[in-house]
Order: C-alpha cells, then structure tokens, then sequence
C-alpha cells in the first residue's frame, strides 16, 4: 500500500450484537486481491480491532455457489491467525447486505468453513460451521502457569470443568470459575501469559462461569493478537461447544448461549448449536455496520 489510491476499501462491522457499541467489532476487506500479506497486517494493525478478515478468490474445487464462495484471512494487529469467528461473521453480513442472505464458503488456514445468512425482520444472523473439534490435555505445569499468569488460585476452578485445550479452527486453554465473581475479576499479567500463549500455540484462553445448564459467560484473554481482552469470539466458542460436548457437560444435541463482553461495556450473545451425528459446531449471531 505504497499509495493513497492502492488502498483498499475497509469495511467496520460489530459481530454478535445487533448494537453497534456491543459484540466484537471486526475490518473487512472484501477485495484483498492487490494486498500482500505486510499490507494486510498493516491495515489490521491502524484498526486495531482483535482480527480483520480479507477476502480473496475462491481455490479451485472449494464449492459453493458461484459469486458466494471466498479464500478468508484473519490478522490481529500482531500476526496471522488460523481462523476467527467473529470476523468471519461479519464478513458473511457483509456480503449478505450485497448479495443478499443464503450460503456461503470460505476457504480459511484452518479449513473449509460454511456460512449461512438469514433475515429476521431487519436483522442479518450468520451461523458458521466450524471445522472437526477436538481437545488435548495440559500439564500441570502448564496449567499452574497460566494461572499463575492470571492471578488466579486453583481453588477458584470449577472442579466439574477439567482444564483442556479445545480446537475447532484455533487452539485455546478453557479454564471455567467456580463463581461469576471470580471471572469479573480479570487483571493478569500480560507479558507472561502471552510468553506461555505463544509456547503452547495457543489463539486465547477461553475463561467460562455456568450460570445454568445452557447458559454460560465467557472472557477471553488474548495477549497474544496485542488486544487485553476480545470481546466475543466465535472461534473460541466452536471450541468451547466441542469441549463442553466430548467431556459430557452438555448433551449430543444442545443449544447454549455465551454471553460475553459485558464486563468490558460491549456486551454480545453467541449461540452455539451441537447436533447430535455431526462432530463440527455451529456457532451463530447478529451484527451490524460500525459508522
């Protein structure tokens, strides 16, 4: 981006709130064909948002309806990252408010991902469809680290909730609080949660409180993107949904709902769909135009 007229067209959508001061706001650049990958982190790094998504052309034999399937990236303002739910999100309501609601595909590092757009009544909602989820275990090392890192001793744990890393795109570190309190309670150590992040490859970590059998609030941490907190994240969410489900917390099929956001005053709502027969996890939202 060498010049004024190179630069692209960035759009400003909020993903998981109809509210334009609420969810998670995203840049979307639905043209990134004349950018290199330095020019895509450079616009992702002026906005600042948590993830940007550009979109390209489709690869050959990805699918979908001609005109409504796109390669997808996502850049933090620091670095790539595999996949991002809510930009992913607002991309597909972009697109929607040009082309109309119905399906579409994105080619993303982490895999093919669908989308579908409704219309209910003035207000666009995407369901993404994630990749096949699965977790791994962490050590107690690992585990005493990063909550030594938040300030959090282990008794502040919901022992119902064993520490994992879930996968569903992106790898995050699921720690659940015994008390809605104690998730408030968010002042870690940035530098340090980060470095231990960036060692166990992690996108952010994903901290829950269950309020009720399908209601849950969630924070997530996200050193190392360069932003304290992401304020709704989808990707985390389609893990969340697969861990939740392969330890046995929630049943084969199960509608939750993650609230998230509103301990940083941009408050969003994130549906998350488990289907029994079908592994992968659909995670779904509103959203609108930032300005």
């Amino acid at each position: 981006m060498t010049t004024t007229t190179s630069r692209p067209e960035v759009l400003r959508y909020t993903a998981f709130s109809s509210d334009p001061a609420g969810g998670n706001p995203a840049g979307v650049v639905l043209d990134a064909s004349a950018l290199e990958d330095r020019d895509m982190l450079a616009v992702a790094a002026e906005l600042g948002y948590s993830e940007s998504a550009f979109l390209t052309v489709p690869p050959e034999g990805l699918g979908g309806e001609a005109g409504r399937a796109y390669t997808i990236r996502f850049f933090s303002p620091r670095a790539e990252v595999p996949f991002c739910g809510h930009a992913t999100v607002a991309a597909a309501l972009a697109l929607a408010e040009r082309l109309g609601p119905g399906p579409l595909v994105f080619a993303t590092p982490a895999g093919t991902v669908p989308v579908d757009v409704t219309r209910q009544g003035e207000t666009l909602r995407a369901t993404l469809t994630s990749v096949e989820p699965h977790l791994e275990d962490v050590t107690d090392a690992d585990l005493a680290e990063a909550l030594a890192a938040l300030d959090w001793p282990a008794t502040d744990l919901d022992p119902a909730f064993p520490p994992r890393i879930a996968f569903a795109g992106a790898r995050h570190l699921v720690l659940a609080a015994a008390t809605r309190a104690r998730l408030a309670d968010l002042a870690y150590d940035f530098e340090r949660l980060e470095a231990l992040m960036h060692r166990l490859d992690l996108t952010t970590v994903q901290l829950v409180w269950r309020e009720s059998p399908a209601l849950f609030h969630v924070r997530d941490p996200f050193p190392v993107g360069g932003v304290v907190e992401d304020p709704a994240t989808g990707a985390a969410a389609a893990a969340f949904g697969g861990y939740a489900r392969e330890l046995g917390l929630v049943p084969e099929d199960a509608v939750l709902t993650l609230r998230q956001g509103e301990d940083l005053g941009r408050p969003g709502e994130l549906t998350v769909t488990l289907c029994a027969g079908d592994p992968r996890v659909r995670v779904s939202g509103t959203g609108t135009r930032i300005g």
